[in-house]
């Protein structure tokens, strides 16, 4: 099966994810800079989900770009990253709205750890069609990333009950641990080539 109406959808699916965060923001009252304080940490969690949606849709491109082809069972856990993915503006809105509480903080984690899982057995299934000389398999080896990732959403979750910022401190940290890109895929491509 052909990849390219898998990443088209996936595509406009994150394109409206981001969209829809953009809308829930709101405009301060006011037209002097002291009204944008009270929205800065709105902004800021704002400005977090974007760099998540981003880093998904990147990957997502390079994964697929190192795939030949898809099954039936991809397709599913392509649709369900993606209904991970969608549910990051309830997320983002709810935390961003109760002051980055406990519930707010902790749902926002396990969102996160969701997507994670749901782009592992995307990234498992694409691995298993392309076979044992999946170029994909070899740029990821151990994916000391991914499994960082899980880790850390699962403790930011459980200091969700105990402090909220350690938790965003966690988000943060995994962002910037996937912000730096991931060149695995595009030098085996590369090598590939050659």
């Amino acid at each position: 099966m052909n990849k390219g109406r898998l990443e088209a959808f996936s595509d406009g699916v994150i394109a409206i994810i981001i969209t829809i965060m953009v809308l829930e923001l709101k405009v301060p009252q006011g037209d002097g800079f002291a009204a944008l304080k009270p929205v800065v940490p709105t902004l800021l969690l704002y400005l977090l989900s974007f760099v998540y949606v981003g880093i998904y849709w990147n990957n997502h491109h390079h994964m697929l770009h190192a795939c030949g082809k898809v099954s039936g069972a991809v397709l599913w856990a392509n649709l369900h990253l993606l209904f991970w993915l969608s549910l990051i503006p309830f997320a983002t809105e709810w935390m961003g709205q109760n002051h980055f509480t406990t519930a707010p903080t902790a749902f926002y984690g396990f969102l996160l750890l969701m997507c994670a899982v749901a782009y592992t057995i995307l990234q498992s299934l694409i691995i298993r069609v392309e076979g044992t000389r999946s170029v994909l398999k070899e740029a990821v080896g151990r994916d000391w990333k991914g499994k960082t990732s899980m880790t850390l959403y699962v403790a930011a979750i459980v200091f969700a009950f105990w402090s909220p910022l350690v938790s965003h401190l966690a988000y943060i940290v995994v962002a910037l641990i996937w912000l730096i890109p991931d060149r695995r895929i595009e030098r085996k491509l590369a090598k590939g080539a050659d």
